[in-house]
């Protein structure tokens, strides 16, 4: 049985560092990686060892995968872990790795290979018994493909997505006929410019639905077990905001099939290490909509109503360890959210914001956990996804744990860019997120309200005016503690404590 001692992490920012916590409390040494851009991001000031691997254009540093074998190699790492994005699921990485001697902590490169296809996924998945999306069985190569395909789906509207997508790249919604070969040439031209093949497939659009995901972990040895569900319906783009577990709708019965089901669908990919069953929820009904085989940006809410440390078990099941538990063994308790902090405007469609940041301080007090890859002065550029920390609230009912979640964003102090903070809070107020009924369209359906509703009080300028305030003082002492050695720092405005305590 292999004994990993030294893991090169061959990612950035939040997830390299909360990678490196848990090898740490292993006893484990670490290994950065990290482009010009990143020579002074925490990730790197908290490796035992950090090596540069290029520009910051990431295609030119952290895409390469020989500079992180070499790494490798020199700092004499036993095993590598990917984090999630980059080449998290990159079949050609996971081989390279195993063929070089290390330990890949993921997926075999064959089961990252079918699920990263997702007509051959939806193949396998239906032959396993999967319930999938209707749709088209393999890839479509041509709109009288296409046109066959959607009488048989029983008409519109259809959609249009990228074999080898993700991230809402190479996906278009197709209404009626008279768009569809647009919108097949938009969707083609968009997967292989994001992921150099321009393969598509369709399948009948669901409306209304929640995107619903299992996690579940396997080991070597054949043991499979689900980890519950998180509900990550809140997405703008098809890019999640706000995720929580468990989801506040699925009744027990529901949930019990949709853990067997993502089972199933990981025994039949021969799957290993920590992944994601993806559904669609609608009513009653489940699809299986994908499978990300990594570890996910919003896995925290499983860990915090779990208990476990997922990054730590991810490594002991590549040093071939069984699982220390059976299904039967876990419990959930509580209930968890995530709200990802991006340097965005939410006002101007969630355009990313770039610049330095000037102050920043994360939010604390029981049940809070803050997973940031950057500091004061940290700069947001242009070249990395612009995720500046998650947010993560537990407590022992769900209203408890959106109490706690308003109170830290309201703690949480940001200057330099601009936030999704704006876009959270009233989300966690608005009556569909409370009760539970919302759905993958609510940004659709009310952004646009609700940033009017906060363009138009007043009492914004005051926070505003209150952040930029603190923010010049803070510059100005340097951080300089007073004259009796504390730093003083603003109350909580009047909008903030109204808005809190809001009905």
């Amino acid at each position: 049985m292999p004994n990993i001692q030294k893991v090169l992490i061959a990612n950035r920012g939040e997830i390299a560092l909360r990678i490196m916590r848990s090898c740490r409390e292993m006893g484990l040494k670490t290994v950065a990686v990290y482009s010009e851009a990143d020579r002074l991001s925490p990730h790197v000031l908290t490796a035992d060892e950090a090596y540069c691997i290029g520009p910051p254009i990431a295609s030119e540093s952290y895409l390469q995968i020989d500079k992180l074998l070499a790494v490798a190699e020199k700092s004499g790492s036993d095993a590598i872990h990917p984090g999630y994005g980059f080449l998290a699921e990159n079949a050609p990485f996971a081989q390279a790795v195993l063929d070089s001697g290390l330990i890949f902590i993921g997926p075999l490169p064959e089961t990252i290979s079918l699920m990263g296809s997702k007509t051959e996924c939806r193949k396998a998945m239906m032959k396993a018994g999967v319930p999938v999306v209707p749709g088209a069985k393999g890839a479509i190569d041509t709109i009288e493909s296409a046109k066959e395909i959607v009488k048989q789906l029983g008409g519109y509207p259809i959609l249009i997505k990228a074999a080898a997508g993700g991230g809402g790249k190479g996906m278009r919604t197709v209404w009626e006929e008279k768009d569809l070969q647009r919108s097949f040439e938009a969707a083609k031209g968009e997967a292989l410019k994001s992921f150099s093949d321009d393969t598509v497939y369709l399948e009948k659009f669901i409306e209304n639905p929640k995107h619903i995901e299992i996690q579940v972990l396997a080991d070597q040895h054949g043991n499979v077990v689900h980890l519950w569900e998180r509900d990550c319906s809140i997405q703008r783009r098809h890019q999640k905001v706000i995720e929580e577990c468990p989801s506040a709708i699925l009744t027990p019965e529901v949930r019990e099939a949709m853990g067997e089901v993502a089972v199933q669908a990981s025994k039949a990919s021969h799957y290993v290490n920590a992944g994601t069953v993806e559904f669609l929820y609608d009513d009653g009904n489940f699809y299986f909509l994908e499978m990300n085989t990594r570890l996910q940006v919003e896995h925290p809410v499983t860990e915090m109503v779990m208990g476990i440390d997922l990054v730590k078990l991810q490594i002991r099941v590549a040093e071939g360890e069984p699982l220390p538990f059976a299904q039967g063994d876990l419990q959930p308790r509580g209930h968890a959210i995530e709200c990802r902090i991006n340097a965005e405007d939410v006002f101007s469609n969630f355009v990313p914001d770039t610049g330095q940041i000037e102050y920043l301080r994360h939010p604390e007090g029981p049940g809070v956990r803050v997973d940031s890859g950057v500091a004061p002065h940290s700069e947001i550029s242009r070249y990395y996804d612009p995720m500046i920390a998650k947010l993560i609230t537990w407590a022992e009912t769900r209203q408890e744990a959106i109490d706690r979640m308003k109170r830290a964003l309201l703690e949480f102090q940001i200057s330099g860019v601009k936030t999704t903070i704006p876009f959270c809070l009233p989300v966690l107020d608005h009556p569909d997120f409370i009760d539970g009924s919302f759905t993958t369209k609510f940004v659709d359906k009310y952004w646009e309200k609700l940033q009017d509703e906060l363009r138009n009080e007043e009492e914004i300028a005051e926070v505003i005016a209150a952040a930029l305030a603190f923010a010049a003082e803070n510059r100005k002492s340097q951080g300089k503690p007073s004259e009796n050695g504390a730093v003083a720092l603003p109350p909580l405005s009047a909008w903030k404590t109204k808005r809190m305590n809001r009905d």
